[in-house]
């Protein structure tokens, strides 16, 4: 019997083992970014001044990053606003060490873009009531 519970949880360590193998990757898959390159990074205008910070990243089901939540407007925090920009709006290059992101938007136009609130019961932004 102790040879029998020995097997079957040897047998269960390795399919255990099998499964692990094929839900990990040896390495990172070539062309990936991390969300670091973008959350809480600055983002500028073409004019390179600044317009706001990335709040939060949006992604859909399938792992897709959909839209960035930029915060605009206000001074220290207070007084901004959230939008949602999309994702492909988003232009990035490494200048002096440090990830520079712009958008052909400047921080005018995007404080009259619909604003969003973090709704925490639904995990969602939502739009905000006006």
């Amino acid at each position: 019997m102790k040879k029998l519970a020995l097997a079957c949880a040897l047998a269960v360590a390795a399919a255990t083992a099998a499964h692990a193998a094929t839900t990990t990757v040896k390495s990172a898959p070539a062309e990936s970014w991390t969300v670091t390159n973008y959350y809480k990074q600055a983002v500028y205008d073409p004019k390179e001044s600044k317009i706001g910070d990335i709040d939060d990243v949006l992604v859909d089901k399938s792992g897709k990053i959909t839209g960035l939540v930029l915060g605009v407007g206000g001074f220290l925090g207070a007084g901004e606003k959230d939008v949602i920009i999309p994702f492909s709006a988003v232009k990035t290059a490494k200048k002096n060490d440090k990830w520079w992101l712009t958008i052909d938007e400047t921080k005018d136009t995007l404080k009259e873009a619909p604003g969003f609130k973090y709704d925490k019961a639904s995990t969602t932004w939502v739009p905000e009531k006006k």
